[in-house]
């Protein structure tokens, strides 16, 4: 809202911040309230802030606002009307001040947060203070986002400590520098994903072909041991024609030499 009065005019902000000019006039030893009918082109121009003032506050105010002050007499007292209720009285902002200082002391990076959320939450904490009045220097910001830190970043940190001077260093530029190196080590912790990807397809592969190997080793010996049980089969039946036809030859009464008449009939 203030940027946008600004941008405006200076003069309207003033207008709120210091409140309305009242033209004025000396009668005698005391100082009066100028009459309307007696102001000149720049006392007009002067007042004419204070009037411009209430009506871009009114304009940006929803139905509920508006009624809050609805009633006020100039811009300044609108201000501090809304400015009271959003942001509290003093002892509300230095309630607040204290629990966003008592946060800001205990900021940490959590695990597996990126750059660019603890940027928003450091950001989120500092720009409220801001708001309240409690502003910290530029290098104080600097080395409290380099204190909280994991400890996987301490190198990146010490490198950054010691190549530039933290009192000139933007916010900007320090979570720059940090987002710059989170990708460098997100793509070589892609890049050993991937090698242990390859490595994982090779030894199942070799791991593939050795067994192949040995299924055709297998296989042959197999199929030998077949082979030597066929022979053996073979050998044990014409061991065992062999002894059949020995067993019939010797019961045989028909020898060579012998007379067939002595052998008597049944």
């Amino acid at each position: 809202m203030q940027i946008f009065i600004e941008a405006i005019d200076l003069n309207i902000w003033e207008a709120i911040e210091v409140g309305p000019f009242i033209p004025t006039k000396v009668v005698g030893n005391a100082t009066i309230e100028k009459p309307r009918e007696e102001w000149n082109d720049d006392e007009r121009r002067k007042v004419q802030y204070n009037l411009k003032a209430k009506n871009i506050i009114t304009s940006a105010l929803g139905m509920d606002e508006y009624f809050r002050v609805s009633n006020c007499k100039n811009a300044k007292e609108m201000w501090d009307t809304l400015q009271v209720t959003h942001e509290g009285t003093t002892d509300v902002k230095r309630s607040r001040i204290n629990t966003l200082t008592h946060e800001y002391e205990l900021f940490k990076m959590f695990q597996y947060e990126t750059i660019e959320d603890m940027q928003k939450r450091f950001t989120h904490i500092v720009n409220h203070l801001a708001s309240l009045g409690k502003i910290f220097p530029n290098e104080d910001l600097i080395n409290k986002v380099l204190r909280c830190l994991s400890r996987q970043w301490q190198p990146k940190v010490t490198a950054i400590a010691e190549s530039r001077d933290l009192t000139n260093m933007s916010l900007a530029t320090l979570f720059g520098k940090l987002q710059e190196h989170e990708m460098e080590l997100m793509r070589l912790h892609q890049h050993e994903e991937n090698d242990i990807k390859r490595k994982g397809i090779a030894l199942r592969a070799s791991s593939s072909s050795i067994q192949e190997e040995s299924d055709k080793e297998d296989l042959t010996e197999t199929e030998e041991d077949d082979d030597d049980f066929r022979l053996f089969v073979k050998r044990f039946n014409k061991f065992l024609r062999n002894k059949r036809n020995k067993r019939r030859s010797n019961f045989n009464p028909k020898k060579k030499g012998e007379d067939s008449s002595l052998v008597p009939k049944c």
